[in-house]
């Protein structure tokens, strides 16, 4: 489901269309198409949060917008900030549910990690977003708000943008089309399609349909094992999605697209942090072309993961140095908030 029943009985939100579908609906309003340019920048470049702020809008206009539509505004319930100056927010929906995003600040460069899902189906062992299930997917406009509160209330500039906060994006691929349009629209949100980011589990049915949009945004892959027995006991969608076909998903995007897929990496203790598999890792990798980022796991309430010792850590990096992969080594932030990779959960969902 997109939207419960109490959202079905609002009007629209008018941040749920992209501009062409603003344009036409102005025009089924017997308004003309170009308003609706006024209107996104009114939204995505001014942040207006009412359609009276809208000044060079005619007051009939207005006033259709306002019986036809509603202007979301997001709801911020707790706002944390770690010591390495990430921030994480927690968004109360329109209908009670609760997501997370989370800041990286890192020199000039932005990052805001946005859901996509309130909760995810998929129930990765080592994350703590799916431990309750998946309630429901967020809707475009949900997913923009994100961004739209840190650009003009944190007034942040985001310069990248990351779909690895809760939820599975594929699973929901509709709305997160929608939304990255709206983002890297320039009369949007202007982020460039290189600088966004979206992140799967593994879902090849997503992969091969995005494939064929034809953007020049990122996509990683959360891979964490290559053999099939472990990445199924880490990753249940392993059970939908083997390795075998994963990789030969990657293999087809990277040959439609042109693109580089990273392959993410998390490390855990004595499950996925051996020579040999880091060997198999590598070799993974070269066959599709993909870079690897690593990153040690980082530990949720009620938890068994644990990081890889330091010596197993530089033994499995310096295979990967002998193989030749191309790899980094990515330093988790935000732990102090619960605000690392894997560690979303929208606290209350």
């Amino acid at each position: 489901m997109t939207e419960n029943q109490n959202q079905k009985n609002l009007p629209q939100n008018i941040k749920d269309l992209s501009l062409k579908e603003m344009q036409e609906r102005l025009v089924s309003l017997g308004e003309p198409a170009y308003r609706g340019r006024q209107i996104f920048s009114w939204i995505y470049h001014q942040g207006v949060s009412d359609f009276s702020e809208m000044r060079n809008l005619p007051v009939g206009l207005k006033k259709k917008l306002g019986e036809n539509f509603r202007l979301s505004s997001p709801l911020v319930v707790n706002l944390r900030k770690a010591k390495d100056g990430v921030e994480k927010y927690l968004f109360q929906l329109q209908d009670g549910y609760l997501v997370e995003s989370v800041l990286i600040p890192s020199g000039k460069r932005q990052t805001l990690c946005v859901s996509s899902q309130v909760g995810c189906r998929y129930r990765c062992a080592f994350c703590a977003s799916g431990k309750k299930g998946m309630r429901r997917n967020l809707t475009a406009g949900e997913i923009v708000d994100q961004v739209l509160y840190v650009r003009f209330t944190r007034k942040v500039a985001v310069t990248h943008l990351v779909f690895m906060g809760m939820g599975e994006p594929f699973d929901n691929f509709d709305s997160v089309v929608k939304a990255i349009k709206i983002i890297n629209h320039p009369d949007g949100l202007n982020i460039g399609s290189r600088k966004i980011t979206v992140s799967t589990a593994g879902h090849i049915p997503g992969i091969d349909k995005f494939s064929q949009i034809g953007w020049q945004v990122e996509l990683s892959v959360s891979l964490h094992a290559v053999d099939d027995k472990l990445r199924s006991s880490l990753m249940p969608i392993n059970r939908l999605y083997p390795v075998k076909e994963l990789l030969a998903a990657c293999r087809r995007y990277t040959e439609s697209t042109g693109r580089i897929i990273t392959f993410e990496y998390v490390l855990l203790k004595t499950v996925n942090d051996s020579v040999e598999q880091a060997k198999a890792l590598a070799i993974a990798a070269k066959n599709v072309g993909a870079k690897i980022n690593l990153i040690s796991v980082s530990p949720v309430p009620n938890s068994q993961w644990q990081p890889p010792e330091k010596e197993k850590l530089a033994c499995f990096l310096e295979e990967l140095k002998k193989q030749r992969a191309n790899f980094t080594l990515r330093r988790s932030r935000g732990k102090d908030i619960q605000a690392a990779c894997g560690q979303l959960a929208g606290e209350y969902v």
